[in-house]
């Protein structure tokens, strides 16, 4: 297993000017499957190193940083395994979604009139104009896609704060592109501010970080957990790095660019973006504050779980609000996260464990249900909930693991949302009772509240579109191609599993927060 951690993080980079070649004299089809196999066999080293346990890499840097480090342990398991398993999988999806969004591109630039004379000659003309475009930018994308992912496994795998920054900086970069040159409506303006709003609060948290480092003399993880800091200084930090990530988190008042984000970008991109990288926000509050400032968690745990509720029922009445069905997933994305933070401002190893598993689950869940608005503005050619109906007669794979993808969300047993669920609002609960706090009490019966918010806008939205009466000039749909339902039932059958036995993550989850704890 030598270089194992090292060869998933880095071949994506090193092998995405290969996606762009092969897309651009190939053709989308051999670019998608160059850029699968890439990404397939990145994701089996990481499940192999995984299934070691706690398994390091460390090579040597500059003296100004520290050391250069990967490490898979309880908590960057679920992540990394989430992570490359959803762009896996996304790889296929894309192909018809992409070659859609590329002609759908290539037509509103382009497409002139064959009316008039010679109009057969201009037809064949465009035909290879058509194909030439859908080619160059078949390569592209799957070039940016391949350095995306890498960013995202490279910042969970992370040992040092400037290691961390690196690559969380990486992810922004071609998440932008993809925005601004895919993306639907106003994408440049979205894009830009999707880029301000997130580099903003990177800077933030490289100011939480310099703090840190140049007090302690060393960046490393390791080191700073060891370290003596002034109270004053690691507070300010801490305050510096939870608002950092809590912009990415796109938590409660740092939210505002998530919704134009994630309605905007390409579908794909937006399965990514939403169940994906939004939580590496939560992974870097487990790993940044929980585990390496402890004493400072303890301080700020509370305002951490009041964020969380507020986060909650923000995003979750919001998404009721919404009729265009990217934008209620995106604001259900922001309440997903505000049941993150609440799990870890409670303080207790079930409530965090519950935590990290509502990463596993959003992942899933919410990966399914953007693939199915996917699906939708493919096959039906809308996303506006209002105008569909009764469509899951007419496409039942896609009904089906839509609704699995909302029981998920739901926490309906046996999904994997069920036990992710459970095990954070018994953690809540617990750490409510133990401690005596009313406040704690109060802001778990609002978390309650938030869970009835969330079947609200799930069971309103399934009503609207696939059940009830079939609009007549929906009477033509078909389900999608392969290459889109096969990676959605892929999806399916994993949350239902990991709801069946949730102990393959729950076994690796579990024992690391005992040991952050001290419990």
């Amino acid at each position: 297993m030598e270089f194992a951690l090292l060869q998933a993080v880095f071949l994506p980079l090193l092998l995405a000017p290969v996606a762009y070649v092969i897309g651009r004299k190939a053709g989308p089809n051999s670019a998608t499957w160059f850029t699968f196999g890439v990404l397939l066999y990145c994701t089996v080293l990481i499940v192999l190193a995984a299934l070691e346990g706690k398994y390091e890499e460390h090579y040597p840097w500059t003296n100004l940083f520290g050391e250069f480090g990967f490490l898979l342990d309880g908590l960057a398991i679920p992540f990394a395994i989430i992570i490359y398993v959803l762009c896996t999988i996304l790889v296929l999806y894309s192909k018809p979604y992409m070659v859609h969004k590329f002609r759908e591109n290539f037509e509103h630039q382009h497409i002139q009139s064959t009316t008039t004379a010679g109009g057969q000659t201009t037809a064949v003309v465009e035909s290879a104009a058509l194909a030439s475009y859908v080619n160059s930018h078949s390569g592209l994308y799957f070039a940016l896609f391949l350095t995306f992912s890498m960013g995202m496994l490279g910042t969970v795998l992370a040992t040092n704060l400037i290691e961390f920054y690196i690559f969380f900086e990486v992810m922004l970069i071609p998440s932008f592109f993809l925005i601004a040159f895919y993306g639907d409506g106003p994408k440049r303006r979205i894009a830009l501010m999707f880029f301000f709003w997130t580099h903003v609060g990177a800077v933030v948290l490289l100011l939480g970080f310099l703090t840190i480092g140049l007090t302690v003399g060393s960046f490393d993880f390791a080191d700073i957990r060891e370290a003596n800091i002034p109270s004053d200084v690691v507070t300010l930090a801490a305050v510096a790095i939870i608002i950092g990530l809590g912009v990415k988190l796109a938590a409660f008042l740092f939210h505002i660019w998530l919704p134009y984000a994630h309605a905007a970008a390409p579908t794909p991109i937006s399965a990514l973006l939403s169940p994906a990288m939004i939580g590496i926000g939560a992974y870097g509050i487990f790993r940044l504050v929980v585990q390496i400032l402890p004493m400072q968690y303890g301080e700020l745990a509370i305002w951490l779980h009041l964020w969380g509720v507020v986060t909650m029922i923000y995003g979750g009445t919001m998404a009721l609000m919404q009729d265009d069905i990217k934008r209620l997933f995106a604001y259900s994305s922001i309440s997903q996260m505000g049941y993150i933070l609440f799990g870890i401002g409670s303080m207790s190893v079930l409530g965090l464990s519950g935590a990290e598993m509502m990463y596993v689950t959003h992942g899933l869940g919410k990966g399914l249900l953007f693939m199915t608005a996917g699906v939708l503005i493919v096959q039906v050619g809308t996303r506006n909930i209002s105008k569909l109906g009764g469509l899951a007669g007419k496409m039942p794979i896609t009904a089906v693991c839509a609704v699995i993808g909302a029981l998920t969300i739901m926490g309906v047993p046996p999904t994997s949302g069920f036990m992710g669920e459970w095990t954070l609002f018994y953690g809540a609960l617990e750490t409510a009772l133990k401690e005596g706090s009313t406040l704690r009490m109060v802001t778990f019966g609002l978390g309650l509240v938030g869970t009835v918010l969330t079947m609200s806008y799930i069971l309103w939205m399934l009503k609207r579109v696939f059940f009830g009466k079939l609009p007549e000039n929906l009477s033509n749909v078909k389900e999608a191609s392969y290459y889109m339902t096969a990676p959605m039932m892929v999806l399916a059958g994993f949350t239902m599993v990991v709801g069946i036995y949730p102990d393959i993550f729950f076994d690796k989850i579990i024992p690391y927060m005992r040991g952050v704890l001290g419990a």
